[in-house]
Order: structure tokens, then sequence, then C-alpha cells
């Protein structure tokens, strides 16, 4: 009977020892932090940015209009899988690095920077980290097609200036003339082998080669001729100097 009374006082005095132990919530906020309900909603949102983080590399940089010019290229050039769909991404996304270079540095230098240094707080460092974005998409848009937005937007989200123009606004207004530009580049990439195609389809036919599919003549002949224009190199850079 003693043995079941010692453990019984043990146990309840390590289990009072572990909830000393426990560390609270609020203990772990810094003074001055808010309420822990407030960390954990700062919490919950910074998950959702870095969750979301690639669709924002799509919405807000040079990357669409990369991407599909891209995608027409290859399949223009009538091949399914090369270059692969990695290869494509990663140098589009190395071209946007290269096109949004002064835009991070922008960001960085007055926002990121001296939010990591403690010098400014959350409030103060968005605007300052979105305002080279603006500038950027800004400077790209379409008026077309940022009144469109501002047209279907309500009176509360339409701006008395431009400069200021609402992100809800802007940033589709940004992708469908991003959209626009790649569809643009895309027809002119993919015509020069649509003429190769139908001038092969219509040798192979003239010479009564009916049952020889007329892909397995124009696919080298294009590639080749890809390679004598040096293709990359003139693509690369007209997409690039489309931003300047």
């Amino acid at each position: 009977m003693k043995a079941w009374i010692i453990a019984l006082v043990l146990i309840l005095a390590g289990a009072t020892g572990v909830a000393a132990q426990t560390p609270d919530l609020n203990s772990l906020l810094p003074a001055g932090g808010g309420t822990a309900a407030g960390r954990i909603i700062q919490l919950v949102a910074l998950l959702t940015v870095l969750s979301v983080a690639p669709g924002l590399l799509v919405m807000v940089t040079s990357f669409t209009r990369f991407v599909v010019a891209l995608s027409f290229l290859r399949s223009g050039l009538g091949l399914q899988s090369t270059p692969a769909n990695l290869v494509l991404i990663s140098l589009s996304l190395f071209m946007t690095f290269f096109v949004m270079a002064p835009t991070f540095d922008a960001a960085w230098q007055n926002g990121v920077r001296p939010l990591m240094e403690n010098t400014l707080t959350e409030q103060e460092a968005f605007p300052k980290i979105v305002e080279p974005f603006r500038e950027f998409m800004l400077s790209q848009v379409r008026d077309k097609d940022l009144k469109l937005f501002e047209d279907l937007a309500k009176d509360s989200l339409k701006p008395a200036d431009r400069t200021v123009v609402d992100l809800r606004i802007l940033i589709p207004a940004f992708m469908i003339s991003e959209l626009r530009r790649g569809f643009e580049m895309g027809f002119l990439i993919a015509l020069p082998f649509l003429v190769i195609d139908m001038i092969v389809s219509t040798l192979t036919m003239s010479m009564g080669m009916m049952m020889l599919p007329p892909s397995v003549i124009s696919l080298p002949v294009k590639i080749l001729f890809f390679i004598l224009i040096d293709g990359w190199n003139m693509l690369i850079g007209s997409l690039v100097r489309s931003y300047s």
C-alpha cells in the first residue's frame, strides 16, 4: 500500500514539474509585440505569402512574357519535349532576374533591408517594397487594359491618380498586357516555321509522296534554319529588349 502511495506522489510531482516547465506562449512574445493571437495571424499570413510566392513571381514580373514566347518557339519547331519544361522555365526565371534586377534591388534597399534591420515596421516597409514593382508594372501595362479594370472596379478602388493605382486593378491589367505581348511575339516566332511547313507539304504532295509525313522533312529543316540565323541569340535579345 505504501508503495502505491509513493508511486502516486512521484507521478503527481513529475506532472507538476512538467507543467511548471511548459512555457507560456505570451512569454515567448517580445514586449510590445502584440498579443499571441496577433502573432499567430502574422505567422499564418507569412506562410500564405510563401505558399503563393511562385504565383506572385508570375503576376508582377516579366516571367509570363518569356515563358509564353519560349513555349511558342517549341511548338513552332514541332518539338514536344525539347527543350524540356525545366529548361524553359529555368531560362525564363534567369531572364526574369536579369530584367527585374533594378526592381529587386530597389525593393531590397528601400524596404526589405530596413525591415530586417528593424529600422522600419511592417506597415512602413510594405509600401516601399511594393513601389518599385508598381512602377515597373505601370511602365509596361497597356492603357486599354488598365482602363478595363478601372471601369469594372468599384468606385472605392478607382484611383484619382495613375501613380497610386490599386494593386487589385494594376496586377490583372498587367498580366493581360503581358499575355497579349507574349502571344504577339509567339505569332512572329511561329510564322517562319509555318511557312517552312507549308513549303515542305507542297513539295511532298507535288512529288507524289502521299504516305510520307511532312514533319519528317520539315523538322530538321526548321532546326537547321533556327541554327543558321542564330535563333537563340535573336530571340533572347528581342525578349529582353522589349522591356527597355
